[in-house]
């Protein structure tokens, strides 16, 4: 099939979305799909407010829908509900497309830990964005009973999967630190609520891998914690499978692949009983949920790491891909010449 996937997050942006689709895409090629990625990539963008690293792209609506019409899609994915979501949603409504949506980020409490404004308000607008929509796909069940209890529609599950020949145990990097060491790595930004991981009254060392807009904040008020920056494939995985334990503090994630990436480097995970880790974490297997998180981490801590690894083992981005072309609405599903059983 020919499929066209519209995305606002794309590289050089560092999240779960982008190595969600990037991931997929190389899959569906893997596969014998062609694949049209619809991104900011050659247009012209301005900075999102609060957050420059995304890059939102300005007035390409006519030229998006051109290559859409050259590239003649049997399936339209929108991922995101930026402009580049909302310029392929729209050419789609015009011309009848059927097309699918995916739910990646819970916007509306994103966007309250940065502005005064009611969640129900960004939620009315999600509501609108995805009514069109034959499905939304969401990565977790907790995702999809949240959605339907908000009035949406047809929502299915995408699950996701992690790279275990990046991401191993392998030749841990060796911290020199007294006690546990307890790491982050993701977005350093106001959603994922570092602090409480910052915050902790635990013994040894806090190591936050990543990048964001919180991050020289974050490092001003907390001297005693290492900011390590971005790190990248094996060079991440090293410094994850040096850690004790992977502490995910956030409590607004749909998912959080990092967690299965931690996993399978061999490290458990301490994190809040909240949508993302209750369907992620195997308590008392591949990490520990408590509304205590220093609770949470000292359990963790005791945890048998070949468990973790055995656990990601067992989701793989093939998994996900074959799930993601399940769900999608090909423009003719029967085409000429085709049986039906």
């Amino acid at each position: 099939m020919r499929i066209a996937i519209a995305t606002d997050a794309w590289a050089p942006q560092v999240n779960g979305v982008v190595t969600t689709l990037t991931q997929t895409r190389d899959h569906l090629s893997r596969d014998g799909h062609e694949v049209l990625m619809v991104t900011n990539e050659g247009r012209r963008t301005f900075a999102c407010p609060t957050y420059p690293e995304i890059r939102l792209t300005l007035f390409a609506g006519r030229r998006i829908a051109r290559e859409l019409d050259a590239f003649e899609p049997d399936c339209v994915h929108v991922a995101t509900e930026g402009t580049i979501g909302l310029s392929v949603r729209r050419y789609c409504i015009e011309r009848g497309i059927p097309f699918t949506t995916a739910y990646h980020t819970q916007l509306p409490e994103y966007v309250r830990a940065r502005f005064p404004i009611p969640v129900r308000w960004t939620v009315a607008l999600m509501r609108w964005f995805h009514k069109p929509a034959v499905r939304t796909m969401v990565p977790t069940m907790s995702m999809r009973r949240t959605l339907l209890e908000r009035g949406f529609g047809d929502v299915v599950i995408w699950s996701r999967g992690v790279l275990t020949d990046v991401f191993t145990p392998e030749e841990p990097v060796e911290y020199e630190f007294d006690g546990p060491v307890w790491v982050y790595f993701g977005r350093v930004a106001v959603e994922k609520n570092i602090e409480a991981f910052l915050d902790l009254s635990v013994p040894g060392a806090k190591i936050v891998i990543g990048d964001g807009p919180d991050r020289e904040r974050l490092q001003a008020n907390y001297p005693d914690c290492h900011f390590l920056g971005y790190k990248f494939g094996r060079d991440l995985a090293r410094h994850v499978a040096g850690a004790d334990v992977f502490v995910f503090p956030s409590r607004t994630d749909t998912f959080g692949i990092v967690m299965l990436e931690a996993m399978a480097c061999g490290v458990p995970v301490a994190a809040y009983p909240v949508t993302g880790p209750v369907d992620v974490v195997k308590p008392g297997v591949t990490g520990c949920l408590h509304d205590d998180l220093t609770v949470a981490c000292s359990r963790a801590l005791e945890l048998n790491r070949r468990d973790c690894r055995q656990y990601a083992e067992s989701r793989s981005w093939g998994r996900s891909t074959r799930q993601f072309v399940g769900n999608l609405a090909p423009r003719d599903p029967f085409p000429a010449g085709a049986t039906v059983a």
